[in-house]
């Protein structure tokens, strides 16, 4: 029945719609897998479609593109986000007024409606200033 099948359509066909269903797995069962099987299957079936490969040559072509195309998403994947879940970040640069002096390089000031502890230079209370980095919870200051 398959054979048959293959026969009608062409395997190019067969390896487009098996990429395709896999992608379409991928909706179904989300884990960023799939998709990645289903470009390999997708670009089989373009070779396949210029080249008259044999049934074996597509499944090894297949499973070199399979194992490149997961070898190359899980480098891109690994690259970590620069500032996602780390709203802290965007505290670098901003200006803001000393709730209390800065006293042998510690001190405090409020941003927004936290009270955050600060080092740097010392600083009478009211004096501007400018986040220059953060390190824990504990931010970095310097004058304005």
């Amino acid at each position: 029945m398959l054979s048959g099948l293959a026969a009608e359509i062409g395997p190019a066909w067969i390896w487009v719609l098996a990429g395709l269903a896999l992608m379409g797995l991928e909706l179904l069962a989300p884990g960023v897998f799939l998709v990645w099987l289903g470009l390999a299957a997708l670009l089989t079936g373009a070779l396949s479609a210029g080249l008259p490969l044999p049934w074996q040559a597509q499944l090894l072509v297949f499973a070199g593109l399979a194992v490149a195309s997961v070898a190359v998403a899980s480098r891109l994947l690994r690259r970590p986000a620069s500032g996602l879940n780390r709203p802290d970040r965007g505290l670098i640069g901003r200006e803001c007024v000393l709730a209390e002096p800065i006293a042998g390089g510690e001190g405090r000031l409020r941003l927004d409606d936290t009270l955050w502890r600060v080092r740097g230079p010392d600083a009478p209370a009211g004096t501007r200033v400018r986040v220059t980095g953060i390190a824990g919870t504990v931010l970095t200051v310097a004058p304005v």
